[in-house]
């Protein structure tokens, strides 16, 4: 069996939570969540290739139902760009994989101007247009790699202005989107392989105590996520037991719940 585990010291921005990087690595007939692992500031994360390798091992994905279009408001607070920021980028990975050329292009555009909203447009503005360009020719490749490019610069950017706090929001964004859909595609396939790609115990809790930091961004939509993430902890926290399909349901649930309220004007 490949071992795919690396250790690699980053920020968690980096993968933008386990951010729905698709690929064609192959992946293993049974799922180990211990081998598909990076370990990110003593966190364990998945590694983004190998989640999408098994879930296609898993059975037949119809990705292009998981392609969302829409596109949300036109936010002035920067928390709130931030984490429409990580869901638009992670939907940027899920219509690669689906090879939809014009919600790609749509994408790249809204992450140019999500990244104009809070400071870092111009570390963007190469990325999106090789977004786009890529996407014109069909060149998928290209486009994952771009938007690879794009999470390390964002994270960059808003790192070297101190936006730590921001640069968290994107990748907790992100992780929320790609557990939904995550959650939506072992739902419809479920297999205990499949269900135990959730058991992220420590990912959860690093996303919690980033939020604790954050007193000043008082929103609503950041005060529903850390409730949210209290109901999800003992959903996924589970230790040697496995997962069950009634807690992928509601996993899913409440992941689609705030997603649907990150790209929502209270």
């Amino acid at each position: 069996m490949i071992l795919f585990t690396r250790h690699v010291k980053l920020s968690v921005g980096v993968l933008c939570g386990f951010a729905l990087c698709a690929s064609a690595a192959q992946a293993p007939q049974h799922i180990n969540i211990k081998q598909l692992t990076t370990t990110v500031e003593d966190v364990v994360v998945p590694l983004p290739n190998e989640i999408f390798g098994a879930l296609n091992k898993l059975g037949s994905v119809n990705w292009k139902q998981h392609v969302r279009s829409d596109k949300g408001p036109n936010f002035t607070e920067r928390p709130r760009i931030a984490l429409l920021l990580g869901t638009v980028i992670a939907d940027g990975f899920i219509a690669v994989q689906a090879e939809d050329a014009p919600a790609v292009k749509d994408i790249g555009q809204r992450v140019l101007a999500l990244a104009k909203g809070i400071g870092v447009g111009n570390s963007i503005t190469p990325h999106a247009k090789a977004i786009i360009d890529a996407a014109d020719k069909r060149n998928w490749d290209n486009v994952r790699q771009e938007l690879d490019r794009t999470q390390n610069s964002v994270q960059q950017a808003m790192n070297e202005v101190h936006d730590e706090k921001l640069s968290q929001l994107v990748s907790l964004g992100g992780w929320l989107r790609g557990t939904e859909v995550l959650t939506s595609v072992v739902k419809e396939h479920f297999s205990n392989d499949g269900a135990e790609l959730l058991h992220q115990p420590d990912l959860l809790s690093y996303f919690q105590t980033r939020l604790q930091a954050m007193p000043e961004f008082n929103l609503l939509i950041i005060r529903e996520i850390q409730d949210a993430l209290v109901e999800v902890k003992p959903l996924i926290d589970v230790g040697d037991r496995r997962i069950p399909p009634e807690s992928v349901k509601k996993v899913n649930e409440i992941t689609t719940r705030l997603g649907h309220g990150i790209v929502t004007r209270d």
